[in-house]
């Protein structure tokens, strides 16, 4: 068996030296064995854009931190899919694309130095960006051509500084990571693409709390996939689930089945467990169970809109804990981001069905406890033409917060929809839900108080 010692290729952990060259020639060194083992001992081990190749095991020994270099000119374009759409974006931190039997184990850290893209970004958008201005911008929209018409979920796509996931697998299969630390990624944390066989165990995630578009893991076109025991605490999305956006998730058509979520925690972000809002190709066979979802503005979420296409079904969360939320549980059809209302597909009379119509349908909910609810004790909004079926909730009690500020409108974010005033469990558009045993009770404060 191959098995070195990153130091056998000159690197060194002091923080300051540029390691690109020895973590290349370490991974091809495995490549070339056909399999092999890479420790990375204590230290900061400063480096550009890495990629991992098959049958490799890479081992992130307590109290390492490989530390990227937050230079866009070190990360070229590969094509990738972006915010539900295949196209060229800036290279990933970390990057295994076709490969397979990858592990990554240890309780070392990847830290994406995000400050400086975060910072970027906010300039940009301080100054009112809304097309490319850098030459790397503009090389990217010269390979994206469309681009323009392309769906996006927040992240600028007009701008085209697509910045790069901290951790993506694209099309790989059999890859099992677990007990490391992600931290500080520029734009979503772990990325599994068109993958199949994944285990995510023990990672801990953890992203300011005002970092855009930081989601922790997006599970995207992916199936046969195991998170469980992870803690997330990012700037997004904790935990979410999606299978391309659009016509270009229509005609790649992968979606995302066979997920399961298994005791994890997720603190701060706009959601807990998060279904879409990519949801083209479809996503079926979902579970999440004994979660905790503490402080985040939803815990289970589910975002779709007109366009955006794709059957959601066979979802079943239980056994679940919500904490100070904005909104416990969301089905949003009319969700609100990369649209406007002049896009026309937020009206409230019901539309044609056509293939980018997206459908919800067979959920079961059951065994929430969610308490200082600050916003609403439930929003649940299908469309006219596709309302959400077969939905079931039991066993299950909100609580919410009547003192707390926050306005019920703020529950999610929607458009096209009528304001309203009071903290109840909102339903619009949802065909014969079931309510067993459910508790709806007002509360004076949070949790634990």
């Amino acid at each position: 068996m191959f098995e070195r010692n990153i130091t056998a290729f000159g690197a060194h952990g002091d923080g300051r030296y540029d390691n690109s060259e020895a973590f290349s020639a370490a991974f091809n060194a495995v490549k070339e064995a056909g399999c092999g083992i890479i420790h990375v001992g204590e230290g900061i081990w400063k480096t550009g854009p890495v990629e991992i190749f098959s049958h490799t095991t890479l081992v992130l020994e307590e109290n390492s931190v490989i530390s990227f270099i937050p230079d866009p000119d070190r990360y070229k374009p590969v094509w990738t899919r972006w915010e539900g759409v295949e196209c060229y974006g800036m290279r990933p931190l970390v990057f295994s694309d076709n490969q397979n039997h990858i592990r990554i184990i240890g309780k070392g850290a990847f830290d994406g130095s995000g400050a400086v893209w975060w910072a970027i970004l906010q300039e940009k958008r301080k100054n009112g960006q809304k097309s490319p201005v850098t030459p790397d911008e503009q090389a990217l929209a010269r390979l994206n051509p469309g681009y323009e018409k392309q769906p996006s979920g927040g992240g600028s796509r007009e701008m085209q500084f697509l910045r790069p996931p901290l951790v993506q697998f694209r099309n790989c299969t059999s890859v099992y990571l677990e007990g490391f630390s992600l931290r500080n990624s520029p734009f979503w944390t772990l990325h599994p693409v068109f993958c199949n066989d994944i285990t995510i165990k023990d990672i801990k995630i953890t992203n300011p709390a005002d970092a855009p578009n930081t989601d922790g893991i997006d599970i995207d076109s992916c199936e046969n996939v195991l998170i469980e025991r992870c803690e997330v605490a990012v700037g997004d999305d904790g935990i979410a689930i999606k299978s391309g956006s659009g016509e270009d998730g229509i005609k790649v058509n992968k979606p995302s089945q066979n997920i399961a979520v298994r005791r994890c925690t997720v603190k701060n972000g706009h959601g807990g467990i998060v279904i879409g809002s990519e949801t083209a190709a479809g996503i079926f066979n979902i579970t999440a169970e004994h979660c905790l979802f503490q402080g985040t503005d939803r815990g289970i979420r589910i975002k779709t809109r007109r366009g955006r296409g794709g059957q959601i079904s066979n979802l079943h969360f239980k056994h679940l804990t919500m904490e100070n939320n904005l909104c416990p549980l969301v089905i949003n059809m009319f969700y609100r981001c990369g649209a406007a209302l002049s896009d026309g597909w937020f009206t409230l009379e019901p539309m044609p069905v056509t293939y980018t119509t997206p459908s919800i349908k067979n959920i079961i909910i059951e065994d929430i406890k969610a308490s200082g609810c600050k916003a609403s004790a439930g929003f649940i909004a299908g469309l006219p033409e596709s309302p959400v079926r077969n939905l079931s909730i039991s066993n299950s009690e909100f609580i919410t917060n009547e003192n707390d500020p926050a306005c019920p409108n703020e529950a999610d974010m929607f458009l096209g929809l009528p304001e309203v005033k009071t903290k109840s469990f909102r339903v619009i558009n949802a065909h014969e839900p079931v309510f067993s045993n459910v508790n709806f009770s007002a509360g004076s404060a949070g949790a634990g108080v």
